[in-house]
């Protein structure tokens, strides 16, 4: 599992001109299974997704057609991290 934070590093206005194409790639990483959660930070200054890949290469391969990566728009910080406890209606995500 893999938590990936996105940090900004152009203004706002330039992002916003983004925020569409950006979020058609998130659409479609939930359509395939592999995002789990994602959403801005507060305050607003870049967002966080939460991956479920086989590993980090494919999650690097990923992310590389993320609209904000390919325009550099954000720079991305990769956590990988291997769940062993959860809240009741999360075991699935559980690495046994």
């Amino acid at each position: 599992m893999f938590v990936v934070l996105l940090t900004y590093i152009v203004s706002l206005d330039v992002v916003d001109q983004m925020v569409v194409a950006h979020r058609e790639f998130l659409d479609e990483q939930y359509r395939q299974g592999r995002i789990i959660f994602s959403g801005p930070k507060i305050p607003r200054t870049g967002g966080v997704i939460l991956f479920k890949c086989k590993d980090r290469k494919e999650l690097e391969t990923i992310l590389e057609t993320d609209p904000f990566k390919r325009n550099g728009l954000a720079k991305y910080e990769v956590i990988e991290f291997n769940p062993t406890k959860s809240a009741v209606g999360f075991k699935s995500f559980i690495n046994r």
